[in-house]
């Protein structure tokens, strides 16, 4: 029942994807477009099976700047938004700039922190972890903010300390609203790791999926740079639905969100 349950409810976006690449191809092949600009959907799988070797290695290695750029994101805003609801010194002085450091030009600041850091992955994962603490660090705070008072009172009465009322009563009530903010954070991580591919300083030819993209379209390849396109695409898909499903089990005391299946 639940297997027939996951497989209609993945049937519509399928039909979808099918019928636009079908147009995709039917516009490429009728419409006289020039490959160089759009290349059609034959064209993209013919360069992603030629290139497989090369597409895996540097899925590899987003996928791995991806994880740990998210550890870090998840670990640096969960733990801020703690302090941010715990101390309101915290909260005047230090999330203000929390909400800045997201308009800052991270184009301009990775190579900088490639000069700092080095050129290997610790740079890429500071970029990816600025930008994805954030939607964490939010929904956590809301989420500890709608914690309902009574909840604290009366772990308060039975002689419960500040923090075992946080621990006990508003910690595990907003696990779900920090794990959706995870959940923002692992799709803003995929161009995040673009980004951060894309603006450090790398040594060799390719150095993740944002690299070949540009390496691809440098050398006049666009067929090759939109099969790494795809990869992005159905690795953030993948990694969405995995992170969904550890969230229900994490988390699957809570009441389902609106717009969910229950």
């Amino acid at each position: 029942m639940i297997r027939g349950s996951r497989m209609a409810n993945a049937l519509p976006p399928l039909m979808l994807f099918v019928a636009a690449i079908g147009a995709w191809e039917l516009y490429v092949d009728l419409g006289g477009v020039d490959p160089v600009l759009l290349p059609a959907p034959h064209e993209v799988a013919t360069a992603a099976w030629s290139e497989a070797g090369v597409l895996w290695h540097n899925t590899l290695v987003t996928v791995k700047e991806v994880a740990l750029g998210l550890l870090l994101a998840v670990a640096a805003g969960f733990a801020l938004a703690i302090a941010v609801h715990l101390w309101r010194p915290v909260r005047r002085s230090v999330y203000p700039l929390a909400v800045g450091s997201q308009a800052l030009p991270f184009v301009v600041l990775a190579p900088v922190l490639a000069f700092w850091l080095g050129f290997g992955i610790l740079p890429k994962l500071v970029v990816i972890g600025l930008i994805c603490f954030f939607p964490v660090t939010v929904t956590t705070v809301d989420g500890l903010n709608a914690v309902d008072p009574d909840r604290v009172k009366l772990l308060r009465t039975f002689d419960a300390s500040r923090w075992q009322a946080f621990r006990f009563g508003e910690l595990p009530a907003a696990l779900p609203a920090a794990l959706s903010g995870a959940r923002i954070a692992l799709v803003v991580a995929w161009i995040s790791a673009f980004i951060a591919e894309t603006s450090s300083p790398t040594v060799g030819p390719y150095a993740g999926l944002g690299r070949q993209i540009m390496t691809d379209l440098s050398i006049v390849d666009p067929a090759g740079a939109a099969a790494a396109t795809a990869v992005l695409f159905f690795c953030s898909i993948a990694f969405f639905h995995l992170l969904s499903i550890a969230e229900r089990r994490i988390a699957g005391w809570a009441q389902p969100r609106q717009g969910e299946s229950r």
